[in-house]
C-alpha cells in the first residue's frame, strides 16, 4: 500500500502502514492469561471496526515518539509527517487486516462490541502461496530493474514500485474474484443433492491449499453431518467413498456441563458445525473428557476415522460432578489437559 502511493503524500508512511496492519494481532499477548482465555479473545476487539481507531492512534503515538527520539528527522526532509493523514492510514492498515482475515474460513468479529457474531467469506486457505507470489513480486520486481538500470549504466528514474505494487493489489483483488466465483459453485453443488435421502439444512465449502477448483464440504442434515470433496469446476459432489457421515451426538449431562464452561461458550460462538466426542474415564476419581470439535478444520474427509490430527479443537475435563476439572486447546486435542486454577 505504501509503494502503491500512500508513501509520496506523507513521511513515515510505510513505517505506519506496516505497524498498523500488524497490530490487531496484538491480542495474542491474550496467551500469557491461559488458551482458553486466549482463544476467546482472539480476532477480538483489536481485530474490530471500534478497535482499528484504538490500533491506530496506539501505533501513531508510538510513531510520533519515534520520530521525535530521531530528532524530527525524516528521509526525505521535503515530504514533512501529516500526522492527520497518518491516522487515516494507520485506520486502512488495521482495516485491511480485517479483511484478509475476514477472507479465510477462520472469521473475525467486526461488529464488537455491539455483536459477537462471526463472519468469513472462506474463500482462499489461512496460508495462500498466490496472494504471497503477487505481494513478494511486486516488492521484488523493482529491485530486479533497478539492478538491471545500474548493470546497464541507465539513468536513476527516481522512486520506483509504484507500479508493480499497484499491479500486486490487482493480482490480489483478482484472486479473490476468482476464488469466490469458485467457491459460490462449490457451494451450490452441495445443495443440489441429496445425502442418503436427506435434504441439506445448510452447507459450506472451504478452500483446499493453493488449489482454487477442489474445496472440502460440510453438509448438515437433520440427523448428520456430511463431509464430501467437491469440485466446483464440473461442479459436482464425490458421492463415492470420499463421503464420510458423521451422525450427530447425543446430547449428555457431561457435554451440556461442558458447553456451560468458559472454554465451551466461547468455542461454541466461533464453531460453524461443533461435534463432541466423550470419553468415559477409568480412573478412580470417574469423569468425563469431552472433545470439541469443529467439522470445517477436520482436514478433509476421513480424517476423524483415520485419527489425524485435529487442529483448532478443545478438550474439557469434567469429574463425576461434572465440574470442570481442567482444558486444554490448541492443534491436538491429546494434548495434556491443564488443570482449572484454585
Amino acid at each position: 500500500m505504501g509503494r502503491a502511493g500512500l508513501n509520496r503524500k506523507t513521511a513515515l508512511a510505510t513505517l505506519t502502514l506496516t505497524l498498523a496492519a500488524e497490530a490487531p494481532d496484538l491480542d495474542v499477548l491474550g496467551s500469557v492469561r491461559g488458551q482458553a482465555f486466549a482463544f476467546a479473545h482472539h480476532r477480538g476487539f483489536t481485530h474490530s471496526f471500534l478497535g482499528v481507531l484504538i490500533d491506530a492512534t496506539v501505533v501513531l503515538g508510538f510513531v510520533y515518539l519515534f520520530w521525535r527520539l530521531r530528532g524530527r528527522k525524516t528521509k526525505n526532509p521535503n515530504l514533512p509527517p501529516r500526522w492527520g493523514l497518518l491516522f487515516f492510514y494507520a485506520c486502512l492498515a488495521g482495516q485491511s487486516h480485517i479483511l484478509l482475515d475476514f477472507t479465510n474460513n477462520y472469521g473475525v468479529r467486526p461488529f464488537w462490541p455491539f455483536s459477537e457474531k462471526w463472519y468469513s467469506w472462506d474463500i482462499v486457505f489461512i496460508v495462500e502461496p498466490v496472494m504471497w507470489f503477487f505481494l513478494v513480486l511486486g516488492l521484488v520486481a523493482p529491485a530486479l530493474f533497478a539492478l538491471i538500470d545500474r548493470e546497464i549504466g541507465a539513468r536513476p528514474r527516481g522512486p520506483r514500485g509504484r507500479v508493480a505494487a499497484s499491479l500486486a493489489l490487482l493480482g490480489v483483488v483478482l484472486m479473490w474474484g476468482v476464488r469466490d466465483y469458485e467457491h459460490r459453485r462449490a457451494v451450490h453443488a452441495l445443495e443440489a443433492r441429496t445425502y442418503k435421502g436427506a435434504d441439506p439444512i445448510r452447507v459450506s465449502a472451504y478452500p483446499q491449499w493453493i488449489d482454487p477448483f477442489h474445496w472440502y464440504g460440510v453438509v448438515e442434515t437433520p440427523a448428520f453431518f456430511a463431509l464430501a470433496p467437491v469440485n466446483s469446476l464440473g461442479p459436482e459432489v464425490d458421492p463415492g467413498d470420499e463421503l464420510e457421515i458423521i451422525y450427530k451426538a447425543d446430547e449428555t449431562a457431561a457435554t451440556l456441563a461442558v458447553k456451560k464452561s468458559y472454554l465451551g461458550r466461547a468455542y461454541l460462538d466461533w464453531a460453524q458445525y461443533p461435534t463432541t466426542e466423550t470419553e468415559t474415564l477409568e480412573t478412580e476419581g470417574g469423569g468425563y473428557i469431552v472433545r470439541l470439535i469443529d467439522l470445517r478444520f477436520a482436514q478433509g474427509p476421513n480424517a476423524i476415522r483415520r485419527g489425524r490430527r485435529r487442529p483448532l479443537t478443545a478438550a474439557i475435563e469434567v469429574d463425576k460432578n461434572l465440574h470442570v476439572v481442567g482444558d486444554v486447546y490448541g492443534t491436538d486435542e491429546h494434548q495434556k489437559i491443564v488443570p482449572e486454577p484454585d
